[in-house]
This record gives structure tokens, sequence and C-alpha cells, in this order.
């Protein structure tokens, strides 16, 4: 029995650890102060990681080259989630991407935000990101795609709590990658319909004009080196440009989220 309490406190540090970067550490702290009380354990453990994710994390994350996604009157993190444990950290050249691009489609879309996802964790070049195979370093951003309401009008909104998971699929005459990809035997092509946490605006119709005149702006930044989207959403928006490529099929499908990478 008490081994099976040994590995039970080891995974969670492991959870907690590759889910936020910090709260491993965090709990093995609360862990040693309050072993034998769990209520004192878990009380301890939420003060301590809420008050190091809100008020310590961004101030030392500067010192490791990062920074929160700088968020504005048109720039969001689009989930609390993602703000709760930590994965919203760039380097901040990326913020200055974000701001360029903002300041570019505002004088066409002047209402429409620019929504980020998944970023990085704060410290440590190399850490995983977990699913995301190349957000460890500070220099990757994922953003939503842009939607019109029912009514034909941009909205902010999007389709999913997260941000991720509702696809916004190919057409009978468009390449469907994701087909070759699962046929193939990557089965976790589209794993992020499983990470919606709900979906919340069900009819919403994808905007074309919004997300191509967002990704134009976005290539036009020299310090981008890369951007993803899937080969169907490249070929309906009309975008060709030698930094827009294709992730590979041992990644997850794009055309729920445009990925940003810089130098």
């Amino acid at each position: 029995m008490r081994l099976l309490r040994v590995l039970f406190q080891c995974l969670l540090i492991a959870f907690f650890t590759l889910l936020t970067q910090i709260g491993g550490l965090l709990y093995v702290t609360s862990l040693l102060g309050f072993r034998q009380n769990k209520l004192k354990r878990w009380s301890s453990f939420i003060g301590l990681y809420l008050c190091s994710t809100f008020l310590i994390v961004p101030y030392i994350a500067p010192i490791f080259g990062r920074e929160m996604v700088d968020t504005s009157n048109g720039i969001k993190v689009h989930s609390f989630f993602t703000r709760l444990c930590n994965r919203n950290y760039v380097v901040p050249q990326m913020n200055l991407v974000l701001l360029n691009t903002l300041s570019s489609i505002s004088k066409k879309h002047p209402n429409v935000e620019i929504h980020c996802l998944d970023a990085n964790f704060p410290f440590l070049n190399g850490f995983p990101l977990l699913p995301h195979l190349s957000h460890n370093d500070g220099k990757k951003l994922d953003i939503s795609l842009f939607y019109l309401n029912k009514d034909g009008k941009p909205t902010n909104n999007k389709p999913s709590r997260s941000g991720y998971g509702v696809f916004e699929g190919p057409r009978n005459k468009e390449l469907n990658q994701i087909k070759v990809c699962k046929d193939n035997g990557y089965w976790q092509y589209d794993f992020p319909k499983y990470l919606t946490f709900g979906t919340i605006y069900t009819n919403l119709k994808f905007s074309e004009v919004h997300t191509r005149d967002v990704l134009q702006s976005i290539l036009r930044e020299p310090s981008i080196s890369k951007v993803f989207i899937e080969p169907h959403l490249r070929t309906r928006l009309k975008v060709q440009h030698h930094k827009l490529r294709y992730h590979g099929c041992r990644a997850v499908r794009h055309d729920d989220h445009i990925h940003l990478q810089i130098n």
C-alpha cells in the first residue's frame, strides 16, 4: 500500500510538471511541508501555485528570455487554462510580430482580435509543451482561425473553449491530407478533436477573408521563419509563400489553428 501511495505521488508530480512546468516542484514543496494533512497540503499547493503563476513567474521569465503574450485590446489569450498553466510565454520578437500584425490588419478590419492559443512555457529551452512537438523554446505560437457569425459578420467568438479541435475540413475537391496521414498509420493526426474543452459556438462560419489577410500580414514579418497550416486551407485561401510549410503527418492537423515560429 505504501508503494502505491509513493507511486501515485510520483505520477502527480510528473503530471503537474508536464502540464504547467512549475507545478511538480510546487507540489513537492507542499508535500514535504504537509505529508500527513491532505487538506493543508492541497491548500498550500493551490496557494503556492496561483501566487507563483500570476505574481512571481512573469517577473522571472525575462531572465530566461521570455515574456507573457502581450495582450491588448486586439490581442487575447483565448483560454484562461492557457494562462493558468503557464503556456502563454514567448520571446519578445513574437510579441512584436503580433503587434505588427494587429497594426496591419486593424486598418482593414478594425474590430478583429488575434486570439492566441498555446505558446511556450516560461523557462528552459527544450522543455516539452505537450502535446506539441516543437513548442519548447519560446519561438512558437498558435493562433486561432477567424470566423463569421450566423449573419455573416466578423466575430471574435471561436467554436471551442480551448480554440482547438473544431476543424475547417477539406471540401470534396480539395486535398484531404488528414485521410492520407491516417491511412498511413498516423492515428494521432486529428487527436485535437478531444481537446476542445467543449464546443460553445456551433453556428460560426470560417472567414476566408480575415484568415487570409492575417496570414499574409504574418508572412511579411521578417522574423517569421515558418508558418504551418493545413494544405487544403492554403489552397482555399490562395496564399503562396516560401515560409508557408506543411508540418508533416507526425504532428497534428492544422485546420483549427495557424502555427507561427520565428528565427
